[in-house]
């Protein structure tokens, strides 16, 4: 269609926007009438929901974190673009979670990025996915320490990538994912070389009325 914007850009620009849509933010704010970012890390993701609201809403928006991934991988993806690849799902996916990270919404203050590349990573490549899944699960069941999970697990996926052979573009769009989550969970490290990190359980995390000053997750 000329005079019309390409596909590609369509896509990535319509994943961006289906990453930024604030869960966690608007679902606290539906069932405790408070500002997530104000409670407990001061993230929109669901494990500071799950601070905030109690576990079980924790769990709906990991569900549609996850969620976002998908859409933006098996529905935006191929509706927008053909010959569709794996590489341009996986492009459309890093642009879901660059939303999810920097949601124009909420003022580019987002979540870490963790439950829409499960999306993304289970629309594209599952097994690799559940390599990933299973990796954090070790590594959380290990240390009870959710950031540590997380980085093992992005760390894992370029590997992955490249144990299994995929094209070099995907590997690539992979290692930036992975190094997306790293950089987002950059205070997290800070606090587990500290010995500070918040380690899953702990009554006192627990508490909804954590300060922002106490960062964590």
């Amino acid at each position: 269609m000329p005079h019309s914007l390409p596909p590609l850009i369509v896509a990535l620009a319509g994943s961006y926007l289906v990453g930024s849509l604030p869960t966690g933010y608007l679902v606290v704010r539906w069932l405790k009438r408070i500002d997530l970012r104000t409670i407990g890390s001061g993230n929109v993701g669901a494990t500071n929901v799950s601070r905030a609201a109690g576990a079980g809403a924790g769990s709906i928006v990991l569900l549609m974190d996850i969620a976002k991934g998908l859409i933006a991988v098996l529905g935006l993806a191929p509706w927008l673009i053909q010959p569709m690849t794996p590489a341009a799902q996986l492009g459309c996916g890093l642009a879901a979670v660059v939303g999810h990270a920097f949601p124009v919404f909420l003022k580019f203050q987002g979540g870490k990025g963790v439950a829409t590349t499960i999306g993304v990573l289970g629309g594209v490549m599952p097994l690799i996915a559940a390599l990933c899944l299973g990796v954090w699960l070790i590594c959380f069941l290990l240390w009870r320490y959710v950031s540590v999970g997380s980085l093992a697990a992005a760390v894992t996926l370029p590997i992955a990538e490249i144990a299994a052979h995929r094209p070099l573009a995907e590997v690539l769009l992979g290692a930036a994912l992975a190094l997306l989550i790293v950089a987002r969970h950059r205070s997290n490290i800070e606090r587990l070389v500290q010995g500070t990190e918040h380690r899953f359980g702990r009554a006192a995390d627990r508490a909804t009325g954590a300060t922002p000053g106490a960062r964590r997750g």
